[in-house]
């Protein structure tokens, strides 16, 4: 592509890159010279074209440190104004527009934003995901850094799918991915909204602006239909929201009344251990449905992909079918145990206390014992939410052992403090080692108990003071009941 065609700028120069990293730089290539939190692109200008970039693109803002910093450079000096905002419109026009190509599905909420990505993945045909877990074709992901990828990967992730013969693709849209315009010049066929509850206000300073920023997906440019679940607490805010030219799905599994659009319902749910069952209910139709996941909160989750089947024009009783067959996705709910006198094991991405209420609350559901949960919150990370979730795991469990998450530049002793100031009796057990406290919580566990491993889910590492060392809980739960 020439520049002239990329941006409104008179050159011929063909380039054949776009790259916001001077170490990805090859012949030919325009580097985005981003300002970033603590550093600033343009001073990895000259490493640039030493490498053989041929234009640096900047914010028009910054043209004075341009100059000071490329005097001597003969390359192409283009200012963009608003760069950061318009890298993906950038980024799409290089790549030849692959989300006007494909049905793309957005899925952002607090919770439930993974599992829904990858039971659409798994249940639509040719479609490719990208999230937190990975990213690719179902049953072969490559890793990601982070749930929404910087504006540039994602249009070469969706333009690498498209290629790969994707015809839709399920992403996760997280708040850090809105408010840094990482999915600007992405075309949403379809939004879902899973669930709001807190998280991330070390970032968003209040929920007011975490919400707000949640709704950005809601307004972008083509967007079809939105699927709502009803049952969460800010769905009417949510639906008030959503400009009126946009269809809109609601979900309930409580009869829930929605103020507009349509509605597709649960009832008649059985929770038992070999998954769930219940009767749907859309458009007059009624059709009985059984999925082998635990978890009533993870209905919710499957009764927003069955909407979006269903508006990309799938019949009630072949979504249906297609359910049967969804997998637990990897550290969400995920089974261990359970047989031979052993206790069921759950290991989950439980992180707030929204979450973890959800995941206890659930399994009480499924469990004929004692229900235990150990667990421990990031360091570094929102300090408001450690007391929140001590409560959560002492109302609903019977045993609590703390241990490490992942407390990076944090002390260990200040975040379990944290987290024990908002239990009432303060009976919990700490054992800092996760491993240690994982074999506590399964060799005091009896059949029929159910203990759970939250936090950390699919990571398999686990960081402190900055150095990531091999960790699953997955693997360690596996070791200890003799499954490895």
């Amino acid at each position: 592509m020439k520049i002239c065609e990329l941006l409104n700028f008179d050159s011929d120069l063909t380039i054949s890159n776009l790259t916001l990293n001077s170490n990805d730089v090859a012949e030919n290539s325009v580097f985005i010279a981003l300002k970033g939190a603590n550093h600033h692109g343009l001073n990895y200008a000259k490493a640039a074209i030493e490498k053989g970039a041929i234009a640096i693109l900047f914010d028009s803002e910054d043209v004075k440190l341009a100059d000071e910093i490329l005097a001597d450079s003969t390359v192409l000096k283009i200012p963009v104004e608003n760069l950061a905002v318009n890298v993906g419109e950038i980024a799409t026009r290089f790549y030849g527009n692959p989300s006007h190509k494909m049905n793309v599905i957005g899925i952002t909420g607090t919770n439930g934003k993974t599992s829904c990505s990858q039971f659409l993945a798994q249940a639509l045909e040719n479609c490719g995901v990208i999230g937190t877990i990975g990213w690719g074709k179902i049953d072969n992901l490559q890793e990601t850094l982070n749930t929404t990828p910087d504006a540039l990967t994602v249009q070469k992730m969706l333009a690498t799918l498209k290629n790969d013969g994707c015809e839709n693709v399920a992403m996760e849209v997280s708040s850090h991915g809105l408010a840094q315009g990482r999915v600007n010049g992405v075309q949403f066929k379809g939004a879902i909204f899973t669930n709001f509850s807190r998280d991330h206000l070390d970032y968003h300073g209040t929920l007011e602006a975490y919400l707000e920023t949640k709704l950005k997906l809601f307004h972008a440019p083509n967007l079809e239909f939105a699927v709502i679940n009803l049952d969460d607490g800010m769905s009417d805010k949510i639906i008030a929201a959503i400009p009126e030219n946009i269809e809109i799905i609601g979900v309930t599994t409580k009869n829930t009344i929605a103020p507009c659009g349509q509605i597709l319902a649960a009832e008649n749910i059985d929770l038992n251990l070999s998954g769930i069952e219940f009767d749907v209910i859309w458009q007059n139709q009624k059709q009985t449905c059984h999925v082998p996941l635990i978890g009533k909160f993870n209905l919710e989750n499957v009764l927003c992909v069955l909407a979006t089947m269903l508006k990309l024009g799938i019949e009630l009783n072949d979504a249906a079918q297609r359910l049967t067959n969804l997998k637990p996705v990897m550290g969400r709910m995920e089974k261990f145990g359970g047989k031979n006198n052993q206790p069921l094991v759950i290991v989950d991405y439980a992180h707030t206390p929204d979450a973890l209420e959800k995941v206890l609350g659930s399994l009480r559901a499924h469990t004929k014992g004692k229900l235990s949960v150990v667990f421990g919150c990031g360091g570094n990370r929102d300090k408001g939410k450690r007391a929140q979730m001590g409560r959560v795991a002492e109302e609903f469990a019977d045993h609590v052992i703390i241990t490490d998450d992942n407390p990076r530049f944090e002390a260990s002793e200040d975040i379990i403090e944290d987290i024990l100031s908002g239990f009432f009796n303060n009976e919990a057990k700490v054992i800092y080692d996760r491993e240690r406290a994982i074999q506590r919580a399964i060799e005091h566990a009896d059949a029929g108990d159910c203990v759970v491993c939250a936090g950390k889910g699919h990571e398999d590492y686990q960081e402190i003071n900055g150095e990531k060392s091999p960790f699953s809980d997955a693997e360690c739960v596996k070791k200890i009941l003799g499954q490895a």
